[in-house]
């Protein structure tokens, strides 16, 4: 299918949906924003419905590389480099950026995430950034985990970078923000979760000799932690054994302690 097949993108289009680099204008449009060829094909493959697809913003070359093309004709639109630039917000425009709606989460949420059985959720508090959130996003989804919480100060899972990070894994599990994390977990655990909080004060987790059925692992703040009150209400703190010898640094990056807990918690 030639570019010929293709309507051409418009001021107004390119206007509208550069402000997607803004969470404000993300939050307000309940979209956001993708790109990369990798990214934006991973989001196709896995968009619950194609009402979940906005708009696609192809360069003409690239467009014999994006699949889907007669499913989404209606919805692509021709872009040049500049255009390309204006929506990546970066100095390497890729040629392909999506526009799609941000997960749709029902107002009564379910502590089991929709699943029967063992359960493992991850939760965030204060994780800042937003490459840190869209590694653990897609570590999440790679281990299966049922369900991700974000709580306040946590970098917008929808941020451009984060996204990137994740890697296109965004629609892989289900996710969501809070207002107040504490509030969330006590609500889950009034559902049969146990609160299992990440800290280098806790246990090493191979002293456990077994796990709970239901259980949120929460991850802090990349250079501060888990805030004390979402420690005081942990039934578990575990922490991350260094190696034989003393390490150089203080502490592991968050993204990496989240997946070394999910590896750890679900293998």
């Amino acid at each position: 299918m030639t570019s010929s097949f293709f309507r051409q993108a418009s001021k107004s289009q390119i206007r509208r949906f550069a402000k997607l680099q803004l969470k404000k204008y993300r939050d307000k449009e309940s979209l956001f924003l993708a790109e990369g060829l990798r990214t934006v094909t991973e989001l196709l493959n896995h968009v619950p419905d194609e009402s979940y697809l906005t708009t696609l913003f192809i360069e003409p070359e690239q467009l014999c590389r994006i699949p889907y093309k007669d499913r989404f004709r209606e919805k692509i639109f021709l872009i040049d480099h500049e255009q390309g630039y204006r929506l990546s917000g970066t100095s390497t425009a890729q040629g392909v950026v999506g526009i799609f709606s941000q997960q749709r989460i029902p107002e009564t949420r379910n502590t089991s995430f929709g699943k029967a059985g063992k359960s493992l959720a991850v939760a965030l508090d204060d994780v800042q950034d937003p490459g840190n959130v869209g590694t653990i996003v897609r570590t999440a989804a790679w281990f299966g985990i049922s369900g991700l919480i974000c709580g306040p100060g946590t970098a917008d899972r929808y941020n451009p970078k984060a996204v990137r990070a994740g890697a296109g894994s965004i629609f892989c599990l289900r996710h969501y923000g809070v207002d107040d994390l504490r509030e969330e977990l006590e609500r889950m655990r009034r559902g049969g979760y146990e609160i299992c909080c990440s800290s280098l004060q806790g246990t090493d987790f191979r002293d456990y000799g077994s796990w709970p059925e239901k259980m949120v692992l929460v991850i802090g703040n990349e250079a501060n932690g888990i805030g004390q009150e979402i420690l005081k209400i942990a039934d578990r703190r575990v922490t991350i054994p260094h190696g034989k010898t003393r390490p150089e640094v203080e502490s592991l990056n968050a993204a990496v302690s989240a997946s070394i807990l999910m590896a750890m918690l679900t293998l």
